[in-house]
């Protein structure tokens, strides 16, 4: 028995055929062989390779650590820990919200002066030091000795915390616009934002859990190491000398790529200095020619 094919012929169509000249510049956004560029993936790299932005990434884990404390625990410390009145609650946090916006109002003349790094660091140090008084107040029994002083203790704590916690996260963006080429901030934004809310998935839980399972002293206890070993990180992984300017290779790129060139002409540089700290993953350098 013989069967009919009934697939319908297809008429050869005009042959693509891509473009390979020599010298000619990849398509922006778009990786060697075609496939699209990963643009938060590229801003991890970049932040993962860049010393201040290591520094940057532990000083917003500090921040999360005490912000945590303040939105998750604040209604059990008012209720619970200083037997205040559900009105209290918004205060509270309301004196927290007062500190950090103070402080984001001036701090721009005081950067303008000081630097990022004189700033940011002794700012998430003071995060734990708030978290420490409050655990040790906690902890001794203080507040329940002395309900009238610890009602007013706790709005100035709160002030504070909102205080530091604006000092250091209003300069995060400086650094971020520090620390890359203009192309490639929309990934390196995308990739701080994922990886700074990460921080805030570790200790929104733990803030909770302890506090339910120890109490608030244990909850303020465990976060207030966290806060202070993620300073301490990042006063380690950030440089005191921290120049817009920093000599570094290339060990991505072949000996011929026009980017290793030397102005004067002479043999291809592989360590050299320009414009950024960190240019190792920029995308948009021409393919070398040949």
């Amino acid at each position: 028995m013989r069967v009919r094919d009934r697939t319908p012929e297809r008429t050869p169509g005009p042959v693509r055929v891509r473009d390979r000249t020599p010298g000619r510049p990849r398509r922006p956004g778009r990786r060697p062989g075609g496939r699209p560029a990963s643009v938060r993936g590229l801003g991890v790299r970049v932040l993962l390779a860049t010393p201040r932005l290591r520094a940057l990434l532990a000083l917003d884990l500090a921040v999360a650590a005490a912000g945590a404390l303040v939105l998750v625990d604040t209604v059990v410390l008012v209720r619970d820990g200083l037997g205040r009145s559900a009105g209290d609650v918004p205060l509270a946090l309301a004196a927290y919200g007062a500190g950090s916006m103070a402080v984001a109002l001036f701090l721009p003349r005081v950067l303008a002066r000081t630097g990022d790094r004189a700033v940011m660091l002794p700012a998430a140090g003071a995060l734990a030091a708030a978290l420490g008084l409050l655990t040790g107040g906690l902890a001794s029994g203080w507040a329940d000795a002395h309900p009238t002083v610890a009602w007013p203790a706790l709005l100035v704590l709160w002030l504070c915390l909102g205080a530091a916690t604006s000092a250091v996260l209003t300069p995060g963006g400086r650094l971020l616009r520090r620390s890359a080429a203009a192309a490639d901030l929309p990934g390196l934004f995308a990739a701080h934002f994922s990886l700074s809310h990460g921080c805030w998935l570790l200790t929104y839980p733990l803030a909770g859990w302890l506090a339910f399972r120890a109490g608030i002293a244990a909850s303020a206890a465990a976060l207030g190491v966290v806060a202070l070993a993620a300073a301490l990180a990042a006063a380690r992984l950030w440089p005191r000398r921290d120049p817009e300017e920093l000599a570094h290779t290339h060990p991505e790129l072949p000996a011929d790529h026009p980017h290793m060139a030397d102005p004067a002409g002479g043999d291809p540089v592989r360590v050299h200095v320009h414009a950024f700290r960190i240019d190792t993953l920029h995308r948009h350098w021409p393919a070398p020619a040949g």
